[in-house]
């Protein structure tokens, strides 16, 4: 005779479907501990008449809990709690903050088809310029207008991904002995690569819209370098916070800069998510070094960046570009190309950012709006917590398989007590990233 389960049948109170719904109360049952490893479920038809739900519904969430490795069944026996097994080999990563997967194979194959007729033959038999491809030049523009950012072809430099293009940008606004001022928690790659050129740093305080003016007037005005001064900073979509700057504070920062004569460098890798806001680029081109890449946009695997350069320093990249040419792939650029004509680029984004605010609204239900603070298109939300806190927290999650970002590596000042976690939400499967969030959930409140 089979043992009875001693799981109590119920949904959890979510918005979503009904497999959905009966998945996150029984990984969260699991995971909490309710239902020990061994524990066995109730049987498919017994549970899908107590829910009043369909036996397909049931099955389907039994699926999506084996494959996360919560459960296993044996035939004729039936489906059995396997924490323990999931905990210890699977690892689930949450510390990078790339795009959901939304591009269908099929379209893909359809538009590599059709580059192959047309694609020209000296981008791969001849090296590209060091600012890249004329021809590939004006494709990028052309997305860029998208964009909000009007775009002269000549003063772009194309390089194989975003981050090469910040490189670039730092180079040409600071130099080696100059000062870099930035949001006092942001983007881990630019530090990492700030502190590997030896820069010097300085983090100005932050609020719900990003970087506050009058703290930025107030840095500029107390420091003093013997090379360059730029600030760089992220106003749409800033990661890892999600703040987003509205207009009035994007002026009011521009008109800063330009009083004190310093260069902005702008990273506007998130800005195809809120096309509604104007780049600082397009407030003030003549002092914004613009940073942006398709790979947030679009996809990992279209390594495109640019960077949109005031006309007075055209010449000093492609003087820097000499020794490190940095041109993208041809291929991905004819690519795009084909997306833009076609209309596929809008297609890609809108499903993107349908996605994102899913995986948002996930994270907000579970995780509770209390103290998370997310915005609906981004890849990410931020839980603020103290740096010892925070340190622990990490700790504590990959013990249990999940991978987040180191708190240190998002702060300007090592010794900085203000602190927290970033969730990035866009790489997992939905079902994993499901089972992470409900993990961190009950984490949480057991710190609590």
């Amino acid at each position: 005779m089979l043992l009875q389960s001693p799981w109590m049948p119920r949904l959890a109170n979510i918005e979503a479907n009904a497999a959905e719904r009966l998945v996150l109360a029984l990984a969260d049952d699991i995971i909490e501990g309710r239902l020990t490893a061994g524990a066995r479920l109730p049987a498919h038809r017994d549970l899908a008449w107590k829910l009043g739900v369909g036996l397909g519904t049931v099955t389907r969430a039994y699926a999506v809990l084996e494959r996360r490795g919560l459960t296993r069944s044996v035939k004729g026996r039936g489906t059995f709690v396997a924490l323990r097994e999931a905990h210890k080999d699977r690892q689930i990563d949450l510390s990078s903050n790339a795009p959901p997967a939304t591009l269908n194979p099929r379209i893909l194959a359809k538009t590599l088809t059709g580059i192959a007729r047309k694609i020209d033959a000296d981008h791969f038999n001849l090296y590209a310029p060091p600012a890249g491809h004329v021809e590939h030049r004006r494709v990028v523009a052309r997305w860029l207008e998208t964009l909000g950012l009007p775009a002269d072809p000549s003063h772009l430099v194309l390089t194989s991904g975003a981050r090469q293009a910040l490189s670039l940008a730092f180079d040409l606004a600071c130099g080696p002995h100059g000062l870099l001022l930035t949001e006092r928690i942001t983007y881990p790659g630019a530090l990492a690569l700030l502190r590997r050129k030896g820069c010097r740093m300085q983090g100005v305080e932050i609020d719900a819209e990003g970087m506050v003016p009058e703290a930025l007037a107030e840095a500029l005005r107390g420091t003093k370098s013997h090379g360059g001064k730029a600030v760089y900073l992220t106003p749409t979509l800033h990661n890892p916070t999600t703040a987003t700057m509205g207009a009035v504070r994007r002026q009011a920062i521009v008109d800063i800069c330009r009083r004190a004569g310093v260069w902005i460098i702008e990273d506007g890798v998130y800005a195809a998510s809120d096309a509604g806001s104007r780049p600082l680029a397009a407030l003030a081109p003549d002092i914004s070094l613009h940073v942006n890449g398709l790979s947030k946009s679009l996809g990992p695997g279209l390594q495109i960046g640019v960077l949109a350069l005031p006309a007075g320093l055209k010449d000093a990249a492609e003087q820097l570009l000499q020794d490190v040419p940095m041109p993208p792939s041809a291929l991905s650029c004819a690519v795009v190309e084909d997306w833009l004509t076609t209309g596929v680029i809008s297609s890609i984004q809108r499903d993107l950012r349908h996605e994102a605010r899913r995986r948002s609204g996930l994270a907000v239900s579970l995780l509770g709006t209390g103290e998370i603070v997310s915005h609906p298109d981004a890849y990410n939300v931020w839980l603020p917590m103290e740096r010892e806190a925070a340190n622990r927290f990490v700790s504590i999650a990959a013990a249990s398989g999940i991978r987040l970002t180191p708190p240190g590596s998002m702060m300007v000042e090592p010794e900085d007590q203000i602190s927290g976690i970033r969730l990035c939400l866009g790489g997992p499967s939905f079902d994993d990233l499901t089972g992470a969030l409900t993990l961190l959930a009950g984490l949480l409140r057991r710190a609590a």
